[in-house]
């Protein structure tokens, strides 16, 4: 596999991972890190809280304009073997941003990355698509078809 292809298939797993990773609580994050034996790390950027601004575009593809301000956590994290995570969450939750950080470098990381998604991110996304299911089923349960009758006049 060329190197192209390697990177672009990290990419896609890390980005995946995060999309799990961002919708799980923080407490799921820390109890699934509990069993595992965690490398020498260190905060690259503590968690901190700040503001990104929210763009919008009227139907779709008007001018774009700022809809509004949503306050966001980050933090940064390296691994001793030199791997470096990122983690950003919607809210003030800087532990939850800590967290995915550690989880994002450990999925680089060749001696933890199949560990990670086997023990944390996939029992993670398992719950999510459960929870995402049964809301669907409770959605779909209060459908209303409406329909027309149409007279037999002229």
């Amino acid at each position: 596999m060329d190197q192209v292809t390697q990177h672009n298939n990290q990419q896609a797993q890390r980005q995946a991972a995060m999309a799990v990773l961002a919708h799980a609580e923080a407490g799921e994050i820390a109890a699934r890190l509990r069993d595992f034996v965690l490398p020498a790390h260190q905060d690259l950027r503590a968690p901190e809280n700040g503001l990104v601004m929210l763009r919008g575009r009227v139907g779709g593809d008007g001018a774009p304009f700022n809809l509004g301000e949503a306050t966001v956590s980050r933090a940064a994290v390296r691994l001793a073997s030199g791997e470096v995570g990122f983690g950003y969450t919607l809210g003030r939750d800087g532990e939850k941003a800590r967290l995915i950080a550690l989880c994002d470098a450990l999925v680089q990381s060749r001696d933890f990355g199949a560990a990670v998604e086997r023990d944390v991110i996939a029992p993670l996304r398992e719950q999510l698509m459960t929870a995402r299911k049964q809301a669907a089923a409770e959605t779909a349960a209060t459908k209303v078809d409406f329909y027309t009758m149409v007279r037999g006049e002229g």
